[in-house]
This record gives C-alpha cells, sequence and structure tokens, in this order.
C-alpha cells in the first residue's frame, strides 16, 4: 500500500436538506418530528472545558444551561432518545435520566453529545444531536447501503439524531491493543485494506484514525475485527482522491505499517476484490433504495464545481478510466464507482 499525508485546509460548509433529500428520508423513515432541536440545544450561557482522566482536554465542552431551561431540555432530550430507540415508545425512558450534555464546537457540524442513564442498574448509553448537513446524510446513508453496517439516525427540518458507533477509537486502538499478543495482526491488516477500499468507493472522506473505531469480537479460536466510521462530515465534498483513502493520512500509518509487514499484493488485491463482491451483493439488494438516493440528489448541492472537477480527474488517472470525466457531480463518481466495482466482479 501506498503511504502519505493529506492535509484539509478548512471546514466543510454545512450544506441544507433539498426537498427531494427530505422525501427520500421521510419514505425511508428517517424522519420524525422531535420536541426540540439542535438551536435549542445553543441557548447556553457558558461552558465548562471537558477534561479525561489524564488531565488532557477532549475538544468537548460542558454546556451550563438556566435550570428552567435545562428541565426543559432534558424531557425533550429522553423523547428523542425513545424515538431513536424503540420507534418513540416512552416506557424505555421511565428510569432513565440524562446525565450531561457536552459540546464540541470543533467539529463542523458542532455536535451535541448526550449521556443517558438507567438509575435502577447505573447503565448508560450515549446519542448526538447535530445540525442536518446534506453531505453527512449521504454518507450516513451510503454507510447503510454499501457497508457491512447498519446506522441508526433520524431527521427533523435542521436537527440529525445520531446513534452511538461503539467501538475503540482508531487512535487509541493504535498505541493500546495493536500489539496485544492475542490479536492477529493479519487480520488487524485486512480489515484496513477492505475499509480503505469502502472508503474510496463511496467517496467517504477524512478517515483519520480518530474518526473511525474499531470493533473487536471473539471468535472460537481467534479475534474478528470491524473498523466503523464514526465521521461523516467530509462525505463527497474534496477534490483531492487522497482525502478519500485512508491510507494516505499520517495517523493512519500505523495500519499501513501493519499491512506493508504482514500483506503481500497478491493478499491485498485478494482482500479488496472480496469487498468489492460483498458491494456488489449488498447493491443488488438494495438496487431501489440506491436509485431513490440517486434521485434525491438531483437538486442538491453536496460540492462546488472546482472540488468535482479535480475529483472526476483524479479518479480518472487513478483508475485509468476516461469515463469519469464525463461524471458533472459527486453522485455521479459514486455511482461511476460502484458501476466499475459492479464489472470488475464480474471479469
Amino acid at each position: 500500500m501506498e503511504i502519505g499525508d493529506v492535509v484539509i485546509s478548512r471546514k466543510k460548509p454545512i450544506y441544507p436538506v433539498s426537498p427531494g433529500l427530505a422525501k427520500y428520508l421521510r419514505f425511508y423513515q428517517r424522519e420524525a418530528k422531535l420536541p426540540i432541536s439542535y438551536f435549542d440545544l445553543l441557548n447556553f450561557q457558558e461552558t465548562v472545558p471537558v477534561i479525561d482522566k489524564y488531565g488532557n482536554d477532549t475538544l468537548w465542552e460542558t454546556p451550563l444551561y438556566p435550570p428552567y431551561l435545562q428541565d426543559q431540555l432534558y424531557d425533550g432530550l429522553k423523547v428523542i432518545y425513545a424515538k431513536l430507540k424503540a420507534s418513540g415508545n416512552t416506557r424505555i425512558v421511565q428510569h432513565k435520566i440524562i446525565d450531561r450534555i457536552e459540546y464540541c464546537a470543533f467539529g463542523n457540524t458542532r455536535p451535541f453529545r448526550v449521556r443517558i442513564i438507567n438509575r435502577l442498574n447505573d447503565v448508560y448509553d450515549y446519542f448526538y444531536i447535530k445540525q442536518a448537513d446534506a453531505s453527512r446524510i449521504y454518507g450516513l446513508e451510503l454507510e447503510e447501503i454499501l457497508s457491512p453496517n447498519q446506522v441508526n439516525y433520524l431527521y427533523d427540518f435542521e436537527t440529525l439524531v445520531e446513534e452511538h458507533i461503539v467501538g475503540i477509537p482508531g487512535d487509541l486502538f493504535c498505541k493500546s491493543q495493536m500489539k496485544n499478543p492475542d490479536y492477529n495482526p493479519t487480520r488487524i491488516a485486512k480489515e484496513f485494506v477492505k475499509f480503505n477500499e469502502r472508503c474510496t468507493i463511496a467517496l467517504l472522506g477524512d478517515m483519520r484514525a480518530y474518526n473511525f473505531v474499531m470493533q473487536i469480537t471473539p471468535d472460537f479460536d481467534d479475534f474478528q475485527f470491524r473498523i466503523r466510521a464514526i465521521d461523516f462530515d467530509q462525505q463527497f465534498y474534496e477534490g483531492n482522491p487522497k482525502v478519500y483513502m485512508p491510507q494516505f493520512f499520517k495517523e493512519c500509518f500505523p495500519y499501513v505499517k501493519l499491512c506493508m509487514e504482514h500483506l503481500n499484493e497478491k493478499t491485498v488485491l485478494q482482500y479488496q476484490q472480496e469487498e468489492r463482491s460483498s458491494i456488489v451483493h449488498r447493491v443488488r439488494s438494495e438496487r431501489h433504495r440506491i436509485k431513490d438516493l440517486r434521485d434525491a440528489s438531483r437538486e442538491q448541492q453536496l460540492s462546488t464545481p472546482e472540488n468535482i472537477r479535480m475529483l472526476r480527474e483524479g479518479y480518472a488517472k487513478f483508475y485509468k478510466d476516461d469515463s469519469y470525466y464525463r461524471c458533472k457531480t459527486m453522485t455521479d463518481i459514486v455511482e461511476l464507482n460502484v458501476k466499475n466495482v459492479i464489472r470488475s466482479v464480474k471479469i
């Protein structure tokens, strides 16, 4: 695998959801009427930095609300959690309390992270409230369709609610667990190759190690690994093809190094082909949904003309395929990627 470094110099703008995409979300039951909005949570007066157990700044802050407003927000957040987890059945939150709200001004969508606790047994869960961004929603939908992972989220006008994705952050896994003698490094390398291939095809950008998690599942004689994206802010916006290839981020170098040490060219090609075959099976079973998502994108701005031009030229050179020069939108490029995957599997 090639290695390198990619720099994303500025934040991506928030793109509002178009009527076509809103109709798609309504049809596929992603839309919900929420009791509070993202902007209601912005009515805090001040914040306190959140420090981790090692004394480091986490880049998250605890917003401080007036008491009367805090009670109203907490009640609304419990209803949102019930809609996210149980189709609105509020019985599941009868014994739950909102433990805390945290705010991150660092991310594109400036998310809120909500911790909710069952007061009977202290079991806790997280969910996120974010500003609705069309390209992020497309990223979530493509993750649902093209990857082996399911995503759970709700949309209401300018508000996006996302389920917490469980796993060890990719950067922490590198530092603390990658060299665990019980883990097979070849399996980890294999999963990174597959993850890299999915991102390249679906145009999921900025997959630095802290933007994905490692999920570890004990098997009867070994451990299985799966890398899951947790940040979809950079879904097909940038014009640099390397943004969509995790191997080029310096934060992912430990994974690239593992691939170089434990895989050869033939096994890398084999794992790429395995992932392409899996994508073909998922595309065939979700072909109507993909078509509807493609139709919804026709009136939706998702990037700039300059970025689209750069990316189609970059992918034309990367795949040695002049068909990319005819792509007019980012979704045209994704569609051509998927068509080429189908063709490659048939060969």
